[in-house]
């Protein structure tokens, strides 16, 4: 028993994966021993408790690790490229909409002291709450992404990380700090929280807090969004998907700075009327309390005397140097817009005058002595410079990609203009380039769509192969009863081809290079039999037809030579032709790798369907209907001059002569003459070449 306990514990020990002690060389005998020992304990341990409990830790274990892998996001994915698209239009609207809260303070102008705008305070904390759930939520994705190792990408693409713990160290390095400092609810605190419990004039300490507290996180939200644009454009390669989308993103840009620089305008604005106040409150003999500068403290007292104390004049009019001087302020007071309760009066208003001054690079902006407004009036100078100098790029860099195939055709054209001028082409010459340069144009946008396939994976280009011609391929019956496999390897080798009206595709007697398979427009297919005289036949190709099948019979030839074999037809496009061209070298390489080409079904398909032997077999028809004519015409003329011998016959034995006998005297010479000369000339018009039928007698190997 001492025995077997001590192997049931080495067992254990074993199995739930503690170290195993060297055993020293023991004998063939007592190894025996051990394993019956082990497999008479293998029972006694499925009974022990301990055992499985600690096998279901380490399953639950692995199931949990199991599921955190399958949480974590892939930096390379399409989900996470476009929720950094939405978060990055997230965060330009949260620039939008904080400076909102610049426009709740408000002038009575009446009573002359400062309100607050209470249903802007609810509205902008709304929506100023409900962007930040877009910060929230990337707060947490952050924590969810995998990123690529530095270390590896020394040998490729580099290795995703997907261990939570590191993801969350890196993110908790980076750029943590910044989005918890982007997503504080400051402003909805100062508006809803801090105002409403504080000793100090509400408008007072709104006015005062209100710009510290946007800025402190407008500085960090900026910081943010270029890290993030910069992952965006790495990524997808693009913002938007379109030309017009990314010009009209940076214009975006523009209009959330004049927005901005307008909001600014508006609360400076406020603020200088209530410095001038505040000067003509300490100016005053008898004095005044700042308070009832406040209309939440001031419910009865009008301040007249500060209509004369802040007059708005403009800065070009003061010539006293007592007179408060607003600078660029003056239209703002002037205008009434601070004293308006309308708030989408005062944003357009402030909107005009924020993209106006931003486009004029401050120009027109006559500012004061104060230094705060000389500041803001050089921020706008050189905030417009950058923004218009970045605006112009990014928008003609964007409009000029959607016509950049315009001016290649262009220059294409040019080229080849004065091209046909060096070369003293003549006229109908330069109208055939010309009219086909055009018709390729119009086909394809000047997209050459061989190079962007040769760009592509294999398996892409042939399932993109597959969506352009495998429909068109199953119309021509040649195809139509071939495998999947095969009409692959036929869909990866088709070229897209275009043909101009009144251009030859083949010639009778040239070498034939392709096969064509009709896409769209109409061709003839013409031959003369080698040129024989009085001999044409011609055939119409549509849609789904195909020409240049004398390359299969060729390709099908185990012993055929390396030239190509004479095309006994020619092929005239009658309109504009779009087709797909087969390469003989293509065509050979499929029929060499596809034994399946080999059947007699296929063979009865391809002599139903090929122009050549619809040509033989028409003309063999006429012939042997010629041949039947002409038996038919020799056994009646036969016949009738049988008859006619034994008229002739019947009249000598009577011994009579009479004209009738002269009359079928010359019948018989006709008929006899006639049957002469159609054994002398019962000849056949030549038949056409028999085509040469393709070998499909090959076994598969």
């Amino acid at each position: 028993m001492g025995l077997g306990h001590d192997n049931r514990v080495r067992s254990k020990e074993t199995e739930f994966g503690y170290g195993r002690k060297a055993r020293p060389s023991i004998t063939s005998v007592l190894d025996n021993v051990r394993r019956g020992f082990e497999k008479g304990s293998d029972k006694i341990r499925s009974f022990k408790k301990p055992m499985s409990f600690n096998s279901h830790k380490k399953e639950e274990k692995r199931n949990s690790s199991g599921t955190q892998k399958k949480n974590i996001i892939n930096p390379q994915g399409s989900f996470l490229q476009n929720w950094n698209k939405i978060f990055l239009f997230a965060s330009v609207i949260a620039l939008a909409i904080d400076p909102l809260f610049f426009y709740i303070p408000i002038v009575d102008g009446e009573r002359h002291c400062l309100k607050l705008h209470s249903s802007l305070e609810i509205a902008a904390s709304v929506l100023r709450t409900f962007v930040d759930a877009f910060y929230i939520i990337h707060i947490v994705f952050q924590f969810r992404t995998a990123y690529v190792s530095p270390l590896s990408r020394v040998f490729g693409r580099g290795e995703l990380v997907e261990d939570p713990k590191a993801i969350a160290i890196k993110y908790l390095s980076s750029y943590f700090i910044i989005d918890v400092l982007s997503i504080l609810p400051l402003p909805q605190l100062v508006v809803l929280a801090v105002i409403p419990n504080v000793n100090k004039p509400v408008s007072l300490i709104t006015k005062d807090y209100l710009m510290a507290v946007i800025f402190s996180q407008y500085i960090p939200r900026i910081l943010r969004i270029y890290p993030l644009y910069s992952e965006v454009t790495r990524t997808s390669g693009i913002v938007t998907e379109t030309a017009w989308g990314g010009a009209a993103w940076n214009l975006s840009l523009y209009m959330l700075a004049s927005h901005v620089f307008g909001a600014l305008w508006y609360l400076i604005s406020v603020e200088r009327e209530d410095r001038c106040w505040r000067e003509a409150c300490e100016k005053r003999p008898e004095g005044c309390d700042f308070r009832f500068l406040y209309c939440d403290e001031n419910s009865s007292v009008v301040n007249d005397y500060l209509t004369t104390s802040c007059p708005f004049t403009n800065p070009d009019d003061i010539t006293n140097s007592t007179v408060f001087n607003f600078g660029i302020f003056t239209d703002a007071l002037k205008s009434g817009i601070v004293e308006s309760d309308d708030f989408w009066k005062k944003f357009f208003y402030c909107f005009w005058w924020g993209l106006r001054n931003l486009s004029a690079l401050g120009q027109n902006l006559n500012t004061s002595k104060f230094v705060g407004e000389i500041i803001f009036a050089v921020s706008i100078c050189i905030s417009g410079l950058v923004l218009f100098a970045l605006l112009i790029g990014n928008m003609q860099k964007y409009l000029e990609s959607t016509t950049v195939r315009e001016e290649e055709m262009r220059v294409r054209k040019r080229d080849a203009e004065q091209w046909m001028a060096h070369r003293m082409l003549p006229e109908d010459l330069r109208k055939r380039i010309r009219k086909y340069e055009q018709y390729k144009w119009q086909e394809t946008r000047g997209v050459e769509e061989e190079n962007l396939l040769r760009n592509l994976p294999k398996d892409l280009r042939r399932d993109i192969k597959r969506h352009f011609c495998l429909d068109l391929l199953k119309k021509v019956p040649l195809f139509e009863i071939m495998d999947e496999q095969l009409l692959d390897a036929v869909c990866d080798k088709l070229k897209p081809v275009l043909y101009t009206e009144n251009s030859y595709a083949i010639r009778e007697g040239d070498p034939v290079e392709e096969m064509l398979f009709v896409m769209r427009g109409k061709l003839m297919s013409a031959t003369t039999n080698g040129g024989r005289t009085g001999f044409f036949n011609a055939v119409y190709l549509k849609a789904s037809d195909f020409c240049g099948e004398d390359l299969l019979t060729w390709a099908l030839d185990p012993q055929a030579s390396s030239h190509y074999p004479i095309s006994t037809r020619t092929v005239q496009a009658l309109t504009e032709v779009e087709a797909f061209a087969l390469a003989a070298e293509d065509l050979k390489l499929v029929a060499s790798q596809f034994r399946r080409l080999h059947s007699k079904q296929l063979q009865h398909t391809f002599r139903f369907y090929s122009v050549q032997w619809r040509t033989w077999g028409a003309s063999f028809i006429q012939a042997a209907w010629r041949r039947h004519c002409r038996r038919r015409l020799a056994r009646s003329l036969t016949e009738e001059e049988d008859r006619f011998r034994n008229a002739v016959a019947k009249r000598e034995r009577r011994a009579a002569s009479s004209s009738s006998l002269v009359a079928t005297l010359y019948a018989s010479r006709f008929a006899s003459n006639a049957l002469r000369n159609l054994r002398q000339h019962n000849t056949l018009p030549l038949l056409p070449p028999k085509p040469s039928e393709p070998d499909f007698s090959v076994d598969d190997d």
